[in-house]
């Protein structure tokens, strides 16, 4: 019989909505045993062999996401196009079968989040290149979506670090029109952020094209920012297969913009 106090322990660690691996589960106080009979007895529900969630009802990638941010041990957040895309900036949203999904994080994901079967596909991107691990704890960056009353908040890339992410994956996985329309809509990004994470940032890629875009639509909040302050590395970047040679940010783009 399952143990009354370790049952309320059970429903704390694990609410209607979210899931918990068995090595989380133990870290939290839980007896391997007790984990292993509750499976048997139905009031946990495995998912995939050592995670496990106690209700029957659809579980959401939102809900797997807020999981994942409790049981980490290093910060991982929702960023790039899926946080504009939470910020509704992000003009037009993938029409595949399945929800893509970018994770930000130093470490590499579980095995088991794209075995879910949730129809979403969980894209990583580790962060070694974009960020120092300083900046992956600073929480003034991030921005939290309450996606359910009673469970803990979504956290995710504020729209000043998701483009920057984005302009990572540019032309790779995002068009140069694609990351022209984004940097189009961000009118009022906050100057004092993106200038920390210009400072901060080490892709030269995205804080060169960053800059370039940015110069293109002439936002309000381009001249509070220190160029001169900003290491954008040297000698040329060709972004764009016979592109044209911007000469100022040293970067090819397609001739047409």
């Amino acid at each position: 019989m399952l143990n009354a106090e370790s049952r309320k322990l059970l429903r704390t660690l694990i609410p209607s909505g979210l899931i918990a691996t068995k090595a989380w589960l133990q870290e939290k106080g839980l007896n391997p045993h007790f984990v292993d009979n509750a499976v048997k007895s139905g009031t946990l529900i495995s998912l995939k062999p050592g995670v496990y969630t106690r209700e029957t009802e659809p579980l959401q990638w939102k809900g797997v996401m807020t999981s994942l941010q409790r049981m980490q041990e290093h910060p991982v957040h929702v960023g790039g196009l899926t946080a504009l895309e939470l910020e509704g900036l992000a003009h037009y949203q993938s029409r595949g079968k399945l929800t893509s999904v970018q994770i930000y994080s130093e470490a590499q994901l579980p095995a088991w989040l794209n075995k879910l079967d949730i129809n979403t596909d969980f894209d990583y991107h580790g962060t070694r290149k974009i960020w120092p691990q300083s900046l992956m704890y600073e929480r003034k960056f991030l921005r939290e979506e309450v996606w359910h009353e009673s469970l803990p908040a979504l956290r995710y890339s504020g729209p000043e670090k998701a483009i920057l992410e984005v302009l990572t994956d540019v032309p790779k996985t995002i068009s140069f029109e694609h990351a022209d329309q984004l940097m189009q809509g961000l009118s009022t990004l906050s100057p004092r952020k993106i200038d920390a994470l210009l400072r901060a940032c080490s892709s030269i890629k995205a804080k060169r094209l960053f800059m370039w875009l940015a110069e293109r639509h002439n936002h309000a909040w381009l001249k509070h920012l220190q160029p001169e302050a900003y290491d954008f590395g040297a000698g040329k970047r060709e972004l764009a297969r016979s592109g044209r040679l911007d000469s100022k940010w040293n970067i090819t783009v397609p001739k047409e913009m």
